[in-house]
Order: C-alpha cells, then structure tokens, then sequence
C-alpha cells in the first residue's frame, strides 16, 4: 500500500500546482516564465502517476 500512498501524495501535489497555476493566471500582469515552470512541473507529475499505475495493474 505504500505506493497507493504515494500516487495520493502525488495526485495532491499536481491539483495544488492546478491551483496554483490559475491563481497566477488571474493576475492581469502574470509571469509566463512561472507558469511554464509550473505546467512543468504538473506535467512530470501527471508522467509519473501515469508509470505508478500502469505499474499496479
């Protein structure tokens, strides 16, 4: 089960860079550089739940 711990530990990561990502969007002067840097993130994230599922089945 540690895994299933670790694929919620990391689900609740990527919706926290989710929000964070539209936090920043909703300031008219938003930095593109820290957006980018934050759908990064959220991608290697979303890429690595992905593995640790197909891993489980």
């Amino acid at each position: 089960m540690a895994m299933q711990g670790h694929i919620t530990e990391l689900s609740e990561k990527h919706k926290k860079l989710e929000e964070l990502i539209e936090i920043e969007m909703s300031h008219p002067d938003w930095n593109e550089i820290r957006v980018s840097a934050l759908k990064k993130q959220k991608l290697l994230i979303k890429d690595e739940l992905e593995r640790l599922r197909k891993s489980l089945n």
